[in-house]
């Protein structure tokens, strides 16, 4: 191994497995397949696809996956059971390459109360687990769950059994979020001096981030040798989510001084978060490292002085290094087709279709014509927007939507959707509602007979003034499976946004539970 090999730090993006836990975030195929295509151009080195044998949907997505992205390695979860790992490899099948990653918890809480099972037995099925995944795949992946919390002797011992049984990947989960930086460095160190066949894999780790230190345990990991980080984009994921890869990515790009390096190609980094959060329906906070709109925002006096004599005084990243451009030709009603292409190709959108460039056109002109110049947020936000529409399912489509409010009278709205089932079958109505959002879905939620409960409704505005974009999510749960979906729509017309974001929920909603059954018991895993 070369110098330049043992400093290089292996992106293992669990985003579309880990990522998908949080509430409401669950996506179809179609949007877990857009979001692989962004994390290929993203240029990850592992997509950790999803969890196969807990549905048919999730297993179609990883095949889905495997058969269509080219580049990184893809990656099934599967527990430490004959069934899981043989789904997994099934689903992995079309894969050039794959990889299946396989768990088993290792922890005294979780043996006797969650396992039931003796440590002997643990590490029995940890060894004949690992060998079965061999036997399908080249590539194999361990993690012994709740690591940060096992006795460290039973850790070494099924780490080196697990490689002896073939895991060319041992990943250390702070499953729980628990450890410190010092403490997790710490067990990674002790763990490359006391596995005696250590150097025969490499060291992965995946940290959650309950007390806010999964990118400070993961980077700490790294610097005491691990060399693969499973992130997540936003930090998205179970509970308070997992470390961030925008912001591992970028420390290792900025630090150039920690001698470690990713093959990440970080100009996709703000298109790919921007793609994740309007998918999941989970916004990104204005002063969220790297990607938050705050980020390369300077409000004070002192700091904008700074930078406008030189902007490394208050900025030790570049915009351009996360696919933002400092420098912009601004674009307006009398903008061309031709400069619009370019800009949004500046922002990472090639290859857009001849249709839906058309479209993106015509929604651009219809913004510049009421704020006069539209920049890289807005653009982004309206190619995405046409991109979401294109790739996902739509049952229902909104014709109409018309809205009457006032300080006297009762809020009305009227909407007339068209089933796109049946396209003669053209629904209308009206309802009333304590407010104008109300009384759209309301409207909305009768016409689709959709059992389903409103639980967040959030706007905020895509840039400054009072002509924004307005991009709202709205997140809807099933009454009867308590499953959550989420909506997401910007429009200068917040209520026509709200009514669209709110129908895109119902679609979700819909096309789930008309072609996906997911067994609640396995819908979901922690590592």
């Amino acid at each position: 191994m070369t110098s330049s090999d043992q400093n290089r730090v292996y992106i293992f993006d669990t985003t579309l497995r880990d990522g998908e836990q949080s509430p409401g975030a669950t996506m179809n195929a179609q949007e877990k397949l857009q979001i692989a295509k962004q994390l290929a151009l993203l240029n990850v080195d592992v997509i950790e696809a999803g969890f196969p044998v807990s549905s048919k949907g999730d297993f179609d997505a990883v095949y889905q996956i495997a058969a269509e992205i080219q580049g990184p390695t893809i990656c099934a979860l599967a527990r430490a059971l004959d069934k899981d790992i043989i789904t997994a490899a099934e689903a992995l099948k079309p894969a050039s390459k794959k990889r299946l990653h396989t768990f088993i918890a290792t922890s005294s809480i979780h043996m006797e109360y969650k396992l039931k099972m003796k440590p002997d037995d643990v590490l029995k099925r940890a060894s004949e687990m690992v060998k079965l995944a061999k036997s399908l795949v080249h590539e194999v992946e361990f993690s012994p769950e709740d690591a940060c919390r096992s006795e460290k002797s039973f850790l070494y011992e099924i780490i080196e059994a697990a490689i002896k049984a073939g895991a060319t990947s041992i990943n250390i989960p702070d499953t729980v979020g628990y450890t410190t930086p010092a403490e997790f460095g710490q067990l990674i160190a002790d763990i490359k001096k006391n596995v005696p066949n250590i150097d025969q894999a490499i060291i992965s780790v995946h940290c959650h981030n309950d007390l806010g230190l999964a990118t400070a345990n993961s980077l700490s990991a790294l610097l005491n040798g691990a060399r693969q980080v499973e992130c997540t984009i936003n930090g998205i994921g179970e509970r308070a989510g997992n470390a961030s890869l925008e912001e591992l990515v970028m420390i290792l790009k900025t630090r150039r001084d920690l001698n470690l390096f990713t093959n990440v190609n970080s100009q996709h980094i703000i298109r790919t978060s921007k793609l994740v959060s309007n998918i999941t329906g989970l916004f990104v906070q204005p002063n969220k490292a790297i990607v938050g709109a705050n980020a390369f925002a300077h409000e004070s006096g002192i700091h904008q002085d700074g930078m406008l004599k030189n902007n490394k005084t208050y900025e030790i990243m570049n915009p351009e290094d996360i696919g933002l451009l400092s420098t912009q030709i601004p674009l307006g009603p009398r903008s061309g087709k031709h400069a619009l292409k370019s800009r949004l190709e500046q922002l990472g959108f090639n290859n857009i279709p001849v249709a839906d460039l058309e479209e993106i056109y015509e929604r651009f002109i219809r913004l510049a014509d009421k704020k006069k110049r539209v920049d890289d947020r807005d653009l982004v936000s309206l190619a995405t927007d046409k991109s979401l529409e294109s790739d996902s399912a739509t049952m229902f489509e909104l014709l109409h939507v018309q809205v009457t409010c006032g300080s006297s009278g009762l809020p009305t709205a009227s909407v007339m959707l068209r089933d796109q089932r049946d396209r003669t079958n053209i629904l209308r109505g009206a309802e009333l509602g304590t407010g104008p959002v109300d009384a759209v879905c309301k409207c909305i939620r009768k016409l689709t007979k959709a059992d389903c409960t409103l639980i967040e409704f959030s706007i905020k505005s895509v840039t400054e003034g009072i002509d924004s974009l307005g991009e709202v999510i709205i997140r809807i749960q099933d009454n009867q499976s308590s499953a959550i979906y989420s909506g997401h729509c910007a429009n200068t017309d917040i209520l026509l946004a709200s009514a669209q974001a709110y129908l895109n929920a119902v679609n979700r909603y819909t096309e789930k539970r008309e072609t996906v059954k997911i067994n609640p018991q396995q819908s979901e895993v922690n590592v």
